[in-house]
């Protein structure tokens, strides 16, 4: 029996997929959920699932964080997004949030099965037109960036400096010495970098920063 969980703010599109999959004798839906927190509740009382159908838009917690959470968690559960719009960051971040398929609401049962038990088997369940999208945002992986990422990125010319200082592991101490600032000052740059690019650690300054080619 595949162990199935639902996740939909719409608890109309939920009778919807529950009615697509009563159609095969070998699924159970377990539970169903109204947005991610719900859902991550539920799963610390019981996460004996195989796989979860998310819903990618939804209030409190969305489907992409959920997914991050879930897969950090609960390594074994599969997740397939289900959701109304192949749009290309959705797909991405999807992807990159751990999603193990990708498809749209409007499925057939038999589509829908056919991708339930085709990602259990280690595959990836995509609509074609979404497959198509994944394969062009790989072959153009800047259209992948998000342009309201790219606005909000402005860093002065010593904040680039000191990035690039801290690129190559260097300690506040060293880059202080390079730049001819004090250690105090390298840490405010630092701290005004953080929160500039929005993460909390100095890996994640620099990958993004790498990625945005600020440096």
């Amino acid at each position: 029996m595949l162990k199935i969980a639902i996740v939909d703010d719409n608890s109309f599109l939920i009778h919807a997929i529950k009615e697509k999959l009563s159609f095969f004798d070998d699924v159970a839906v377990k539970h169903t959920s109204l947005n991610g927190s719900e859902l991550l509740i539920k799963l610390q009382e019981n996460h004996n699932l195989d796989l979860i159908l998310m819903d990618i838009e939804m209030p409190v917690l969305n489907g992409i964080e959920t997914t991050q959470v879930i897969k950090q968690k609960y390594p074994h559960i599969k997740i397939i997004m289900l959701t109304a719009f192949d749009n290309d960051e959705h797909i991405f971040n999807a992807i990159k949030a751990g999603a193990d398929g990708y498809l749209l609401k409007e499925i057939n049962p038999k589509d829908l099965y056919d991708g339930i038990c085709e990602t259990l088997n280690g595959g990836a369940a995509m609509n074609p037109s979404i497959a198509m999208k994944t394969l062009k945002l790989l072959r153009n992986p800047i259209d992948i960036q998000n342009p309201r990422d790219q606005e909000e990125i402005s860093l002065s010319t010593r904040e680039v400096e000191v990035l690039e200082q801290l690129s190559k592991g260097l300690s506040y101490t060293v880059i202080a010495e390079h730049l001819f600032l004090s250690p105090s000052t390298v840490r405010k740059h630092i701290e005004n970098i953080y929160k500039k690019l929005q993460v909390h650690s100095k890996i994640e300054a620099v990958q993004k920063a790498r990625n945005h080619n600020i440096i």
